[in-house]
């Protein structure tokens, strides 16, 4: 049966959708690439990081073994568009040791993990997060986990869905006790979120064009 938040929720979606069709989120051609991404894009636009995954994949670094074997500061120079590159190369390398000590550089057998289970190894990696973690779950292992963040929260506070002090684990239990549990769903949901966060639902705020402006309360 649907709930009266689980029907906000889809007229949500429903209205993002028709406005800006689907957004085709994550852009990356690996499972690997995906994560590097998440981690590069902290903290920055998508476009720088994807400058600096661009130069990555020209040079043929987007591996496990290849990132393994190269020095965080050499890294750092290959990331700099990110900004934070010294921290970033760190939190990739960090990220990499994961994989190669727990996993024996099988993604494969990082994403065997059940949810919990994967989440509770990637938030143990020093510089990644919540935000992050669920990032790589959803669209790199394909695991249904809702990605939240400062948009997710911007929106659904300013329609007077949540209230402002609703923390992240909160806000994604909203989403995930009200809707199916299913992979494409919540990667196209948290990306039109995005879009509308970025588009009109900005700290000074452009209702009156967005979508969403006839549900505001």
């Amino acid at each position: 049966m649907t709930t009266p938040i689980g029907e906000t929720l889809r007229e949500i979606y429903t209205l993002l959708l028709a406005a800006f069709g689907p957004q085709g989120w994550w852009p990356a051609e690996t499972e690997l690439e995906m994560m590097i991404g998440a981690v590069l894009t902290q903290n920055t636009n998508w476009a720088n990081a994807e400058t600096a995954i661009r130069n990555l994949k020209e040079n043929d670094l987007i591996s496990i073994k290849a990132l393994s074997d190269m020095p965080a500061p050499v890294l750092a120079e290959y990331i700099k568009p990110a900004g934070y590159y010294n921290l970033k190369a760190t939190r990739v390398k960090n990220l990499i040791a994961l994989l190669d000590e727990k996993h024996g550089g099988d993604l494969n057998n990082l994403f065997s993990l059940d949810i919990d289970t994967l989440r509770e190894e990637l938030v143990s990696v020093r510089g990644i997060g919540l935000e992050t973690a669920d990032s790589m779950i959803l669209y790199g292992a394909g695991k249904p986990l809702f990605v939240v963040d400062a948009y997710t929260h911007r929106i659904f506070w300013r329609h007077g869905i949540i209230g402002e002090e609703v923390g992240y684990h909160d806000l994604q239990m909203l989403f995930m006790d009200n809707l199916p549990h299913e992979v494409e769903l919540f990667k196209e949901y948290h990306a039109l979120l995005v879009k509308t966060g970025k588009e009109f639902c900005r700290r000074k705020p452009l209702c009156s064009n967005c979508p969403l402006d006839s549900m505001r309360t």
